[in-house]
C-alpha cells in the first residue's frame, strides 16, 4: 500500500511560503539616523497608539514647500555643526478638509545641543515641552490618501478615548536614500 505524502507536503510548503511572504512584506522601520534622546521608536504600524514624548530642542522654519524647508534646515544644521537626527517634524494645518504642511523642524539630539533663538530670518531654534500624542504609523509614501487614512483612524480614536487634540503633526523618519515604499511616517494628534 502506497502512502501519499505529496498533498500534506504541498500544504506545509504553502503555509511556510505564506509566512515567508508576510515576513517580507511586513512593515519594518529603516533606521537611517539616531532618534533624539528618550524619543520613542516609530510604530506600531497601521494602528493607533498613545505615546509620550520628552521635551526637545528643534530648528523650525515656516516654509510651506517641503523641499525648500528641508534645504533651509539642512543648511542651518551644517553651518552650526548640528548632527542630523530622525524624525523630521512637519506642522500640519487643515485646508479644505485636508491636512497640509505648514512648517518643518529638524530635531536636535537633546536640549544641550546648539542654542535657542533665531538663526537669520528663516530659522528659529526652540525648546518644546514634553507632550502626549495619539500616533498612527505607516510605511510607504506620505500621500494625501495615506495621511487621510491615518487622520481618520486618529479621529476615531480621539472620539472613543474621549480626549482632546490640539492639532496634528507629521513625522518623517527617512530621507531620499530610502525607497518611497520603505519610508516610515507617523501622523500624530497632539493631546491637551
Amino acid at each position: 500500500m502506497k502512502k501519499k505524502f505529496f498533498p500534506l507536503f504541498a500544504l506545509v510548503a504553502a503555509c511556510n511560503l505564506q509566512a515567508d511572504e508576510k515576513a517580507l512584506t511586513a512593515p519594518k522601520y529603516v533606521d537611517e539616523a539616531p532618534l533624539p534622546e528618550k524619543w520613542p521608536a516609530p510604530g506600531p504600524f497601521n494602528k493607533v497608539e498613545k505615546k509620550s514624548y520628552p521635551a526637545y530642542r528643534a530648528a523650525f522654519t515656516n516654509g510651506k514647500g517641503e523641499i525648500s524647508s528641508f534645504w533651509t534646515l539642512f543648511t542651518h544644521i551644517k553651518k552650526n555643526d548640528i548632527p542630523m537626527t530622525a524624525p523630521v517634524e512637519m506642522a500640519m494645518t487643515e485646508d479644505d478638509g485636508e491636512l497640509d504642511q505648514a512648517g518643518m523642524a529638524f530635531l536636535y539630539q537633546n536640549g544641550k545641543v546648539g542654542s535657542k533663538g533665531p538663526d537669520g530670518t528663516k530659522v528659529e531654534v526652540r525648546d518644546i515641552p514634553a507632550a502626549r500624542a495619539l500616533s498612527y504609523a505607516w510605511q510607504g509614501p506620505d500621500s494625501k490618501e495615506n495621511i487621510a487614512k491615518a487622520r481618520t483612524a486618529l479621529e476615531e480614536s480621539i472620539e472613543t478615548q474621549n480626549v482632546e487634540s490640539t492639532g496634528f503633526r507629521l513625522l518623517g523618519y527617512n530621507g531620499p536614500g530610502t525607497p518611497r515604499s520603505k519610508r516610515t511616517w507617523e501622523l500624530q494628534a497632539l493631546l491637551k
